[in-house]
């Protein structure tokens, strides 16, 4: 029998399951900050916790086993990590990516930055026609504690840098895989836990519209839409989920989110040659942001075999850069890392040929 895996708990959890074995739930908290705090992989190593309650720990729960992963380096020192995750019930290795992302353009004296980008499924269905990971399908969502589990293994595998900043932009749709990942934004945010800021995270959705604004409010992360295109028409094309939220459903999601003072919503637009990129587009980009705390990141296509896409020529970029610019958006051009690893935004595939 499989054990149900105590990193994949939240407190909340923990203490009702601690209440009804006859426990104080107060213990929730410390348990847990042996497991994500320590480091603990075993419930021996729980020093101050007593011996009947870690006996009585071991035999109801586990630890999520992730394999050491693979780690490629590309040339600007970005690394990627491919975990192994068992296999899938037809018999399919199930895949997951992470990426630990330095940031190469930091001012002189200011505090080295490192984003660490990971999974929240392996593979995708959501059928993005640019992306490497959409030709994979969903493989199937993955648990909380395979979620937080990438992010102990980045952080030690960083050493001696530190993980700064957190990003649900690898494989998947987070909000395809809600409970999961509000379990595991829970466990990074919390003091029991890794004790990440909120402000320090960012959760990127492809527009699930239902699930935005409750999604944030419970979290109180960061949000980035991944908007792409400026009809409908367009963005069916170019995302076929958005079929069942047009834009202006999207749109009055992202207006209904209940930002805190002076945050934003991002909006991540690949740039798509001869797709996306016109003036038309810009302009029609500029009139739905009209009034809402935005701030868009243009992403520059990045290739993968047999994608049948380009990127936009950087000319282009920068002209529709410099429109929303003069209409007041804040804008920024997000430079491409990983590209020789295939580590990139929209590259992520695992071990699989996508040609």
């Amino acid at each position: 029998m499989v054990l149900p895996e105590i990193d994949g708990l939240d407190d909340r959890a923990l203490a009702t399951w601690l209440e009804a074995a006859g426990e104080p739930r107060y213990r929730a908290g410390q348990v847990l900050r042996w497991v994500h705090g320590r480091g603990a992989r075993t419930f021996a190593e729980m020093s101050d916790v007593s011996r009947r309650l870690r006996e009585r720990l071991e035999t109801a729960f586990g630890f999520a086993a992730l394999d050491a992963p693979e780690v490629q380096r590309a040339r600007d020192t970005t690394r990627k990590l491919l975990f192994r995750l068992g296999s899938s019930n037809a018999g399919a290795p199930v895949l997951a990516e992470s990426v630990l992302i330095p940031d190469l353009a930091r001012t002189p004296g200011s505090r080295p930055r490192l984003t660490l980008c990971i999974s929240s499924q392996a593979g995708c269905g959501m059928g993005c026609v640019f992306c490497a990971t959409a030709r994979l399908g969903l493989v199937r969502n993955l648990r909380a504690a395979e979620i937080i589990g990438q992010v102990r293994v980045a952080m030690a595998t960083a050493q001696p840098e530190t993980v700064t900043n957190v990003v649900f932009m690898g494989m998947g749709e987070p909000l395809a895989n809600y409970d999961e990942v509000v379990r595991a934004l829970r466990i990074l945010t919390a003091d029991w836990g890794f004790g990440i800021s909120p402000r320090r995270i960012t959760v990127s959705t492809v527009g699930l519209a239902p699930q935005i604004a409750p999604f944030i409010e419970e979290t109180r992360v960061n949000l980035a839409v991944s908007l792409h295109a400026t009809t409908d028409a367009q963005r069916e094309r170019l995302v076929p989920v958005a079929r069942r939220w047009p834009l202006a459903e999207l749109i009055a999601a992202c207006r209904a989110v209940p930002l805190a003072r002076r945050r934003r919503i991002t909006f991540e637009y690949v740039m798509l040659d001869g797709e996306n990129d016109t003036d038309a587009d810009a302009a029609r980009l500029v009139r739905l942001l009209h009034g809402l705390r935005a701030k868009v990141n243009l992403i520059p296509f990045n290739p993968f075999p047999g994608a049948g896409y380009a990127t936009s020529p950087r000319p282009r970029i920068e002209r529709f850069r410099g429109a929303l610019h003069a209409h007041g958006i804040s804008v920024t051009v997000r430079e491409s890392r990983g590209e020789d690893i295939q580590a990139a935004c929209g590259q992520l595939a695992g071990a699989r040929s996508v040609a």
